[in-house]
């Protein structure tokens, strides 16, 4: 990348042999060209959806570890590094609303800021400990998924039990 940060319609232009303005036809803005290479990486890695629509797909993380352990090396940049925090970024409004909707059966009777609380924890479980399992603790996408479908069961049984009361250790 021409400054190590940045990915750009020149850098893309540049590395692909592509002129600038077809790279702009088909990307008119920063935000699309980073939105598609971030959902291009999901498409490489296998994953359908491209953020969860309910509950179900909340649950199923097998195929999404599974398909990161496929794509370990384009996985662990987008994960590590400033242009794969940006692609991620630059769905973030796209991301939270998935994510609030999905989650919204088992929060709604929560207070607002909990609903909120609760929604980004299942997001993180549910895509974005991958790197941190691999490196720390040797997984695989299999036993990733499988602890993160039970970690993920158990908090969604927990938000459903709590009746409205509030996040906290003590409740």
């Amino acid at each position: 990348m021409a400054d190590g940060n940045e990915i750009s319609h020149d850098v893309v232009a540049e590395t692909t042999g592509i002129s600038r303005r077809t790279i702009y036809r088909y990307f008119p803005d920063r935000d699309s060209l980073l939105s598609t290479a971030s959902t291009r990486v999901r498409e490489m890695a296998g994953n359908r959806l491209v953020f969860p629509k309910d509950e179900q797909s909340l649950l199923d993380t097998y195929s999404i570890y599974k398909g990161q352990d496929r794509i370990a090396p384009i996985a662990t940049l987008v994960r590590s590094t400033p242009q794969g925090r940006a692609m991620r970024l630059s769905q973030k409004r796209e991301r939270q609303e998935s994510y609030l909707a999905a989650a919204a059966d088992a929060v709604k009777d929560l207070p607002e800021e909990d609903r909120v609380l609760a929604t980004a924890m299942l997001q993180v479980l549910h895509t974005t400990t991958w790197l941190e399992m691999r490196d720390h603790w040797d997984l695989t996408g299999e036993q990733m998924g499988r602890a993160t479908s039970w970690a993920i069961s158990v908090l969604l049984n927990d938000l459903r039990s709590r009746q409205g009361r509030p996040l906290s250790p003590d409740n």
